[in-house]
């Protein structure tokens, strides 16, 4: 009876595929990105610093972070909101937001001199986003052998990635092109 019970369970796979992939293209004749469900999340870089953004002082940067500095968590915890596709190959497309003192900040690229800055603004993440947005990012695994870590693309410029520079003392979040085919670790993000 073995073979039919595996038969069985193809068959069920199908049935759910079947469904969802309906419902799929039910709701998606626009290319709008409506919001599919919200993962909190630290995130860390490869030195397992985490992100912290201090709105206060207009910064965004990967720090080390005590375990109580943890717990009060200002800044660090960040809601990923994931947004249904029809382009699956370019990433989940996902947009950030943090709460710092009872305030929500969401995170988006805008153009200042000549290059694209990462700034955290007050308010909070729409639901529905019409087409393009400035604050849509394509989640992407890191490497094609590594599912744990990510890389994040800005959907308005693509080859545009989120990564870390060293100023000074800080590790500054930054937008950051990557280079065809090459691997840069200041772009991995671990969830």
């Amino acid at each position: 009876g073995r073979v039919k019970m595996s038969a069985e369970e193809i068959l069920v796979h199908a049935v759910e595929l079947g469904k969802n992939f309906c419902l799929y293209f039910d709701e998606l004749e626009c290319d709008a990105l409506c919001k599919e469900k919200i993962l909190h999340r630290v995130l860390r870089n490869v030195n397992s610093q985490l992100l912290v953004v201090r709105p206060d002082l207009n910064v965004a940067a990967f720090e080390d972070v005590t375990d109580q500095e943890m717990q009060s968590g200002k800044g660090m915890h960040f809601s990923i909101h994931c947004y249904k596709t029809t382009t699956p190959l370019a990433g989940m497309p996902v947009a950030f937001s943090v709460q710092v003192e009872n305030k929500s900040y969401y995170m988006c690229c805008e153009r200042e001199c000549g290059e694209t800055i990462v700034r955290f603004k007050e308010g909070e993440v729409p639901k529905e986003i019409p087409g393009e947005s400035n604050i849509i990012f394509f989640k992407k695994t890191f490497t094609s052998c590594c599912s744990k870590a990510f890389k994040f693309e800005y959907s308005m410029e693509r080859g545009m990635f989120l990564a870390f520079e060293e100023e000074g003392y800080l590790r500054k979040l930054i937008l950051k092109k990557l280079p065809k085919d090459e691997v840069d670790e200041t772009m991995k993000i671990s969830l």
